[in-house]
């Protein structure tokens, strides 16, 4: 078995107290049908969350993280070269604002996921709202 998923398995256990509080929001499509998943391998990194259907990121980042920047910098540019939005956290608004980074997050899966623009209908007239 790849050395990153079983990295990412010990991970899922051993979520920090800002990561199982975010997660506790975020399981069970809780934002809006959104599905999240945690400790996930993508390229040669783990991200703290995805989902994958908003291409939406989210890093809940400790004091480590101002030790890091240049590390996070180019881990950052990679995961947005392949398309997705990394969105992150301090563990202090997550643990102290969970309203506040729910509402950012969700704002972001619908930005992020917005419909395909609608098509005209028969006669080139108005265009048509699809739902996806």
């Amino acid at each position: 078995m790849e050395i990153k998923i079983i990295r990412a398995r010990k991970l899922r256990k051993r979520l920090t107290d800002a990561e199982l509080k975010l997660w506790q929001e975020l399981r069970c499509r809780q934002v809006e049908g959104f599905r999240f998943r945690k400790q996930s391998p993508i390229g040669k990194y783990i991200v703290d969350f995805i989902c994958h259907s908003a291409r939406l990121i989210i890093e809940v980042d400790g004091s480590q993280h101002s030790e890091a920047i240049e590390y996070d910098i180019q881990r950052t540019k990679w995961l947005e070269s392949q398309g997705y939005k990394v969105q992150r956290f301090w563990n202090n608004e997550v643990l102290q604002e969970i309203d506040a980074v729910m509402e950012k997050i969700w704002n972001l899966c619908n930005m992020q996921s917005s419909p395909l623009p609608g098509l005209p209908p028969q006669g080139g007239k108005g265009f048509v709202e699809f739902d996806l």
